[in-house]
């Protein structure tokens, strides 16, 4: 495939691909990144954008307008000096690494084709095993450590997960770019696994270290490799700080409030403190995509529409988006 473009072409010893998209919490994007400058892999390959993605407005710093980059998607590799069990089969040398990163998720209905392009890399490298990362929103605190689940493509895969002891997640989904790749993978006859790390349902809009962290601390056990996880451990008292901050403030009351508020406040507060937080960079410009593709076509309001509520930002795009529906009866008069 000619947008699949490789730099280089390194000899690799019964690899594993891992593949990350950022999503919720960043958990995914930021694990992968973290193990790409920890291991100080090499990057050898790169998928083309052109046919994947759009340019959707341009960026503003200091006043200064630039046009923004097209989304990248890399290949990076790692050689593992271990020369012991892989999660395969215990009598394999342990293989080596590649990862897969992107810092944006394609339109969905290019998520198909452009998961084949990485299929067709993996088939090249000859891949043994396919892991993808996610997030797993649940009725918990900040400040508890949260769980890793796990979700595989085989009950081969799921017994050698069980000596890990990751709880299996019991049904649901594992929704976008994170979870539809294993799928498709799988139906290309790649075995592999999904490893979910739990984040606060009110913290979905924030970046999550903690999260990331945790996933990277089972993939270390399971593949059997040294990781320096300091910087992600870091990261996460620094965000869990923050969030502390912001609800003693709350609890505390100001001069310009009546008053403290009650822990039943503070409760409804971090429910909808995704509202008072940022979304991620990558779903910001997922949104705006959303949206220049229902201004050229109306009917895919409905998938605009369930993105806006997933990440509880429709109020903020209300107006934006019903005008989408007068401009759309404007042309049709």
């Amino acid at each position: 495939m000619n947008d699949v473009v490789f730099y280089k072409k390194p000899r690799l010893r019964n690899p594993c691909l891992i593949c990350a998209w950022p999503g919720m919490g960043e958990v995914a994007f930021k694990a992968a990144m973290y193990l790409v400058d920890k291991l100080k892999c090499e990057e050898f390959a790169e998928i083309h954008p052109r046919d994947f993605f759009y340019l959707t407005g341009s960026a503003v710093e200091g006043g200064m307008l630039t046009l923004p980059g097209l989304p990248y998607g890399k290949f990076y590799y790692w050689k593992n000096p271990a020369a012991r069990a892989v999660f395969h089969n215990e009598r394999n040398a342990r293989g080596d690494i590649v990862i897969f990163v992107s810092n944006a998720q394609p339109d969905l209905s290019k998520a198909e084709d452009y998961c084949k392009r990485i299929i067709y890399a993996a088939r090249l490298f000859k891949a043994n095993t396919v892991i993808t990362f996610a997030a797993f929103p649940q009725a918990s605190d900040h400040t508890q450590q949260p769980k890793v689940w796990c979700a595989a493509t085989s009950k081969e895969a799921i017994n050698k997960l069980s000596r890990f002891s990751l709880p299996l997640l019991p049904d649901g989904q594992v929704s976008g770019m994170n979870g539809l790749f294993l799928g498709l993978a799988k139906k290309e006859g790649f075995d592999g696994f999904c490893l979910l790390g739990e984040i606060p349902l009110y913290t979905i809009q924030i970046d999550n270290p903690k999260a990331s962290y945790m996933v990277l601390k089972a993939l270390s056990s399971i593949l059997g490799i040294p990781l320096d996880l300091t910087g992600l451990l870091e990261e996460a008292h620094v965000v869990e700080g923050e969030i502390n901050s912001l609800l003693d403030y709350l609890k505390l009351g100001h001069p310009s409030v009546n008053g403290p508020i009650g822990e039943d406040e503070v409760e409804k507060i971090k429910k909808s403190l995704s509202q008072l937080t940022r979304l991620p960079g990558s779903v910001k410009e997922n949104i705006e995509k959303l949206f220049s593709q229902v201004n050229r076509d109306i009917s895919k309001a409905n998938e605009l529409k369930a993105e806006l509520d997933k990440w509880n930002v429709y109020k903020d795009y209300e107006d934006r988006f019903l005008d989408l529906f007068k401009n759309s009866k404007e042309e049709n008069n």
